[in-house]
């Protein structure tokens, strides 16, 4: 499943979604690399 993640204020990453941390973070995979960051919230259509 692809998760959109903020790291600051500016910049996002968008990728397939790994798994939860403890803070409230996630982790998404891009590429071989990995991105952990706040989750943008889901908007309803």
């Amino acid at each position: 499943m692809l998760r959109t993640i903020t790291l600051g204020s500016c910049v996002s990453v968008q990728g397939t979604f790994e798994r939860h941390l403890g803070n409230g973070m996630i982790l998404v995979r891009v590429g071989k690399l990995l991105f952990a960051g706040i989750p943008v919230a889901k908007k309803a259509a």
